[in-house]
């Protein structure tokens, strides 16, 4: 019992790490990290279900819908979803921003959080990267997108939750519920884009007429004004590019505009979609 008591010493660091019980010969009872070759019998050596403990935490701040301070003065950047934006300074909130900061600062009151903190552990403005949990086991990131108060939005390497993010959001889409209703995001053609771009996230319709390959990036030409970015280190991600050539798809994200010319950074192949 000696050595179960230094591995739940010791489990913070072991979250991740299986625990097995086993028996020797003359009947005693041994734990270990590993499986035990002299297991008395095979079937002795069995896993132990310890549930690690968490540290919870009180909001102090909602910012938006995606980004809080907490009690330590953290600022946690919610991972793999993003909300419209607030109102600040001289730019006017976007639609279905105080939305999700209202459910959001409703579904904080009265309980703890925690984090399970991303691959890349802060962004460029300091920020933890994290999937928030309430003391009840609330995912906080999935139940935004759920309610479709928030879109998915992946930045590799952080692939955590995946998965369930884009059901979540298939299932908002197909069912319209919140930013999947409104006017503003609806998906508009790409031969409707004009030089000065477009503000915010944005999701474009139109059919890939080149691919075009650098070193760095693939680009998926929709036209000779706008094209979408994939880089080629994240390649692995996605299906064969060249499948979308000649294909009418849906691009979702962010533009850029250089020269005149716009662009899309698509960095997981859920920010495209296949259109019939």
């Amino acid at each position: 019992m000696r050595i179960l008591l230094v591995l739940l010493l010791c489990l913070p660091g072991w979250v991740n790490a299986e625990i097995y019980e086993w028996q020797d010969a003359n009947g005693s009872k041994h734990f270990s990290d590993r499986p035990v070759a002299d297991a008395l019998i095979v079937d002795d050596a069995k896993i132990l279900d310890i549930k690690p403990g968490y540290d919870f935490f009180r909001v102090r701040t909602v910012y938006d819908g995606d980004t809080v301070m907490l009690e330590d003065g953290r600022k946690i950047r919610f991972l793999g979803i993003n909300t419209p934006e607030v109102q600040h300074r001289d730019k006017s909130a976007d639609a279905g921003g105080d939305e999700a900061k209202r459910w959001l600062t409703d579904k904080l009151k009265n309980t703890k959080v925690r984090l399970e903190i991303g691959t890349e552990k802060t962004d460029k403005y300091d920020r933890t990267l994290a999937h928030l949990f309430t003391e009840k086991k609330e995912h906080l990131n999935l139940q935004l997108v759920a309610a479709g108060l928030a879109a998915v939005s992946i930045y590799p390497p952080d692939l955590h939750y995946v998965n369930e993010l884009v059901k979540a959001q298939d299932q908002a889409e197909q069912a319209k519920l919140g930013i999947w209703t409104r006017p503003e995001y609806a998906a508009i053609p790409v031969t409707s884009l004009t030089e000065a771009g477009h503000p915010g996230w944005i999701r474009l319709v139109g059919k890939v007429v080149n691919i075009r390959k650098t070193r760095k990036s693939i680009y998926l030409e929709f036209s000779d004004t706008f094209e979408a970015r994939i880089e080629s280190q994240w390649l692995d991600l996605f299906p064969d590019v060249n499948g979308y050539l000649g294909k009418t798809i849906e691009v979702r994200g962010w533009l850029n505009k250089s020269k005149g010319h716009l662009s899309m950074l698509i960095r997981h192949p859920s920010a495209i979609k296949e259109k019939s």
